[in-house]
């Protein structure tokens, strides 16, 4: 379920991109939400591999950054492929992938991705009390 509103969100930020930028087309929703669905399967496959020896260059320092450079290539990559989709220059693709990371980090948030950390907030507490007992 996580991976189609991640697709449904990534799709209305594309379009909301085209519509903001001028060196992005998009022909339609349903155009968009093929292009999520490459980029997305693209960055899982291709991307992850790229990240990876992009990481081992930057010593894991530059991570985020390196994930939207990754995201943005493959968006050039899935321009190429898609007839109904263009972005003309590598900075509206990093754009975009800028505006597809915040948006996936609020729907995250408000979908309550955040348990992991309030888990490990309330284990840190309970040890604290514990040694104050």
């Amino acid at each position: 379920m996580d991976f189609i509103i991640n697709l449904l969100v990534t799709a209305v930020i594309i379009l909301l991109m085209a519509y903001a930028l001028s060196s992005v087309h998009v022909k339609s929703f349903w155009t968009a939400l093929w292009v999520a669905f490459l980029t997305a399967i693209f960055t899982a496959t291709i991307g992850w591999l790229l990240g990876g020896l992009l990481n081992l260059v930057t010593f894991f320092l530059l991570e985020a950054i390196v994930g939207l450079i990754v995201t943005a290539l493959m968006l050039k990559l899935v321009d190429k492929l898609v007839g109904n989709f263009k972005i003309d220059g590598f900075l509206p693709a990093f754009l975009i992938a800028i505006a597809v990371a915040v948006a996936l980090a609020i729907v995250g948030y408000l979908r309550g991705d955040n348990t992991e950390e309030y888990a490990l907030q309330q284990d840190h507490q309970n040890r604290i009390e514990q040694v104050m007992a």
